[in-house]
């Protein structure tokens, strides 16, 4: 029965449907930030504070009020959100590169940072976009949040911008001399200096990439499913790590992962109550 239960809270009707890819959005986004780090032979244990972050501006942006229509705000929250996770993941990336410092350490630190960042931010009251009330940047205008995809649900379109970034990232590792790069370099760094590939270059940039992956993935949830910034829900990143292993680092297979993972925390709630 407990299983049925979990089941059907998964996929029991549309709305346990919705709830499943609600919850495997930000968990695909931030398994591909892993994977490309991965396949560069980087271990990205960052990908929390990257999301934390990236949620963080995506929320600022997306609270400000500048006047603009919602085919420009909402994608310059977006865009602000991916900028803050790729400079989050870029620092990490440039000390390995031009310190050799390991970036599992540096990660692991810079996570902290972005937690007292975010907690110093939401909790500023000087600050004109953030209710001190609620600690939290006040309510997106409806011009700045992700659309819902089905009207009376939480589903949005965080799916649909997740499976594409899936098909990006497949297409930029495996169809593009960038890719081939990332690829080379993780799995012999002496063979790519023997082409002449730059491991430090390279290196920079695949965290560069694999941040503003997490940086969406934390917009998503704060645009998508939020709809405003709270202290963004603490373990997605670390989550998205596990949905990056058992997908073996391939986009498809994260998608896959994500959706795996979106299911036992949709139909978790039932099993429990079963």
């Amino acid at each position: 029965p407990a299983f049925q239960a979990l089941f059907s809270g998964a996929f029991g009707g549309q709305r346990e449907l919705a709830e499943t890819l609600v919850m495997a959005s930000p968990l695909i986004l931030g398994g591909l930030a892993f994977a490309v780090a991965s396949r560069a032979g980087l271990f990205n244990i960052g990908i929390e504070g990257q999301m934390v972050l990236g949620g963080l501006c995506a929320g600022l942006v997306a609270a400000w009020d500048p006047g603009l229509p919602a085919i420009v705000h909402l994608p310059l929250a977006v865009l602000a959100g991916m900028v803050a996770g790729g400079v989050w993941g870029f620092i990490p990336g440039f000390l390995k590169a031009k310190t050799g410092a390991h970036e599992v350490i540096t990660t692991i630190m810079l996570n902290y940072l972005a937690y007292r960042i975010s907690t110093v931010v939401i909790t500023q009251d000087t600050l004109p976009l953030v209710n001190p009330a609620l600690q939290a940047t006040q309510p997106a205008a409806d011009a700045a949040r992700l659309p819902r995809l089905i009207e009376g649900t939480r589903l949005h379109s965080g799916i649909l911008i997740a499976l594409v970034a899936a098909v990006v990232v497949w297409f930029l590792l495996y169809r593009t001399v960038f890719g081939y790069k990332i690829r080379t370099v993780g799995l012999s760094p002496g063979a790519a200096a023997f082409a002449g590939i730059s491991w430090g270059r390279t290196i920079a940039l695949a965290m560069l990439l694999s941040g503003l992956l997490a940086g969406l993935g934390g917009t998503v949830d704060a645009l998508g499913l939020q709809g405003r910034y709270y202290n963004i829900t603490l373990g997605l990143g670390f989550t998205s790590i596990a949905v990056g292993l058992v997908g073996r680092n391939t986009p498809f297979g994260v998608v896959l992962a994500g959706l795996l993972f979106g299911a036992l925390a949709a139909g978790a709630t039932t099993m429990q109550n079963t």
